[in-house]
């Protein structure tokens, strides 16, 4: 096959040359998951052949979109939000999107409507609002949107266009696992105010206790995620006297907890088993290993945007919603101590 003279390849040339339709070359080009192999390298041999790029402002003007998503963050150094972050933005560039990122610096619905008032005018599509605080749903809910939001949630508000990891389910998990260890309860060392994930780890906890007839000791509070926090936490655990099983409400809080269980001299999981959330890379290196709750928080933002997608009627193929918590065992935990 010869180009015309001075014209760049189309689509429809290479789905000629590849023997496919224009659909399957647009699918490949955008990075659908589901293309046969075969079919995948003869587009792609195709696309080399012809030396042909893709026309994003003729596919914006065909389409009614700007093939452009602003995405709103807060609190970008907490593991929830930042993991998010690169899902999102990476499931974006595979459908042919860019992103443009604005970062909050409160939850406020001032700083909300600024955000989003920032983001119409760069004439996004739609926006994946990555702030999961218990202030943001409520004040996401009092405006009124110029483009459709979809947002990331710990929990969940409720709110029709979110996705939200079931971390009710996750603090249950945890906790049922210490339990059947022969724990007679869990402590709980709790996350910072404001957070849908310290509301929503403090519920599983108490429902899962409830379930099994055990006390509820009263949670310690933390005034951060960091392990300075987790240290001050695990320092009044062994202060307590009592305590066999901490559930701590993240792994950066659980390794300050082991540093002062030790100092208390108190062994994990010998003397104090240790169960932590999120299952950050650095859990498995812990001593001992860390049992934690895995929290997917790269296909949680990946979700978010194929709904934000969904929203907006693009065709997305497969499931869109997040994978369900999975308890990750390591040596942090065992049975209580014989004494």
């Amino acid at each position: 096959m010869v180009e015309e003279a001075g014209r760049p390849a189309r689509m429809a040339d290479v789905a000629r040359l590849a023997g496919v339709s224009v659909q399957t070359v647009s699918r490949v080009v955008n990075g659908y998951p589901h293309v046969r192999a075969p079919v995948r390298q003869r587009v792609n041999e195709a696309i080399a052949q012809l030396r042909y790029r893709p026309n994003t402002v003729a596919r914006a003007l065909a389409t009614s979109r700007s093939m452009h998503l602003g995405v709103i963050t807060y609190a970008l150094s907490v593991t929830s939000p930042s993991r998010a972050l690169f899902g999102v933005s990476e499931e974006a560039r595979s459908f042919g999107y860019s992103t443009d990122l604005v970062t909050l610096d409160d939850v406020s619905t001032g700083s909300l409507r600024a955000a989003l008032a920032i983001l119409a005018e760069d004439a996004v599509d739609g926006v994946v609002l990555l702030a999961p605080m218990v202030g943001a749903a409520r004040a996401l809910g009092g405006l009124e949107l110029p483009m459709p939001v979809v947002s990331f949630e710990q929990g969940g508000s409720g709110a029709h266009h979110a996705v939200a990891l079931d971390e009710v389910y996750a603090a249950q998990l945890a906790t049922r696992y210490l339990l059947e260890l022969g724990h007679r309860t869990v402590h709980l060392v709790r996350g910072p105010d404001a957070w849908m994930a310290t509301e929503a780890r403090e519920t599983g906890w108490r429902r899962e206790l409830a379930l099994a007839g055990r006390p509820a000791p009263e949670p310690v509070r933390c005034a951060d995620w960091g392990v300075a926090s987790g240290y001050r936490a695990g320092l009044e655990l062994a202060g307590r006297g009592d305590v066999t099983a901490a559930l701590v409400s993240n792994d950066a809080m659980s390794l300050g907890v082991y540093k002062a269980l030790a100092e208390s001299g108190l062994r994990v999981p010998d003397d104090v088993s240790v169960v932590g959330f999120d299952d950050v890379p650095e859990a498995a290196y812990y001593m001992p290993p860390l049992t934690t709750v895995r929290l997917d928080f790269v296909a949680a933002g990946r979700s978010a945007l194929r709904r934000l997608l969904q929203v907006l009627g693009v065709d997305v193929p497969g499931a869109v919603g997040p994978p369900l918590p999975e308890l990750v065992v390591r040596e942090s935990a065992g049975p209580p101590p014989s004494r």
